[in-house]
């Protein structure tokens, strides 16, 4: 299996470098996997859906 680094799928999905450690460290890649302090994602892993509030109003649960 091949795998990225964070950089580089930062550059595929075209988001931050930081969102993917918070996406990697919240579980939400799979098959992403820390190695040291290095996290790295499988090549053929797909984008998640962005979850977070976008109206600007926080829901409460």
């Amino acid at each position: 299996m091949e795998y990225l680094s964070i950089r580089q799928t930062a550059d595929k999905w075209r988001i931050s470098k930081r969102r993917i450690q918070i996406l990697c460290s919240q579980k939400r890649i799979p098959g992403a996997t820390k190695i040291d302090s290095l996290w790295v994602i499988p090549a053929d892993a797909v984008k998640p859906k962005d979850e977070r509030v976008k109206s600007g109003k926080y829901i409460k649960q």
